[in-house]
């Protein structure tokens, strides 16, 4: 077996997506991260780490980009400690892990061998696959897309909603979002009350998210039916859409339930102390 560290998303990319795409969906996020990376739609100060295990063939992989946890996937549970010892040898620490639960445990514990500390397991999410599309609808309003001067709204709400998961400055994350014509919006007499993010299609699946309702909004059905709208539109491009939740979440995975998605896969997130 051999275990490979590269910060060149395209050569990564070249290498492990025959393999992935075995699976285009339960590795939709790596896909997603690699893709998004290698073809400039996103850039980063600092490099990321992606890592294949061969045998000889590509049989494994996993990455860590900047600030967030290594993430894992759906990894092989034999390859947790080799991919542990491969990312060990180029980075000094990191925050955490994500992935399937039992190679999210092994590599926790090789991680504590060679850094000191503890893992402790701080959230799950569940991956959902669209089957077969309800659309779902709000108390008032429709959708539109995200309008220019609307990049510091947009900045605001991710900051509320996703502030520990953005990796770069909120208004440039925005920004991004309105370059590339991703973020939807669900608009109430003329004002904004909702958005839905989405994923460029990677090998004709592409994912939905962020989702995020202001408080003082929710409860009106805003989030399902844009959320069903932006699903619509994937389907429309010939794609399969999918998309993840909190497990800690019920209501969100009771209305994507109802829209139509279903479970794929379960994963969990350790955090290192």
């Amino acid at each position: 077996m051999d275990v490979r560290v590269t910060s060149d998303p395209q050569a990564f990319e070249q290498a492990v997506f025959p393999f992935l795409q075995q699976d285009p969906v339960l590795n939709n996020l790596v896909m997603t991260v690699v893709h998004e990376r290698a073809t400039g739609r996103m850039s980063e100060t600092e490099p990321s780490y992606y890592v294949s295990v061969h045998d000889p063939d590509v049989v494994g992989v996993a990455m860590r980009t900047p600030g967030r946890y290594v993430y894992l996937g759906a990894l092989r549970e034999d390859f947790a400690e080799p991919v542990a010892d491969a990312l060990a040898d180029v980075l000094p620490e990191v925050p955490g892990v994500a992935g399937d639960r039992p190679v999210v445990t092994r590599f926790g514990k090789r991680w504590c061998e060679h850094r000191g500390g503890r893992a402790t397991e701080v959230r799950g999410t569940r991956l959902h696959k669209l089957i077969e599309l309800t659309p779902l609808e709000a108390d008032a309003g429709e959708p539109r897309p995200m309008a220019g001067d609307e990049v510091d709204l947009v900045a605001a709400w991710g900051k509320d909603g996703f502030a520990e998961e953005l990796t770069i400055g909120h208004r440039e994350w925005a920004e991004r979002h309105l370059a590339h014509e991703s973020m939807l919006i669900w608009e109430v007499d003329g004002e904004p009350v909702s958005m839905v993010g989405f994923h460029q299609p990677v090998f004709g699946v592409s994912r939905v998210g962020p989702v995020y309702t202001p408080p003082e909004r929710r409860r009106h059905g805003y989030a399902g039916a844009l959320t069903s709208h932006v699903t619509a539109m994937i389907l429309a491009d010939g794609n399969q859409a999918c998309l993840f939740t909190d497990l800690a979440n019920p209501t969100s995975n009771k209305i994507y339930h109802q829209a139509g998605y279903r479970p794929v896969a379960d994963f969990v997130e350790a955090e290192f102390s």
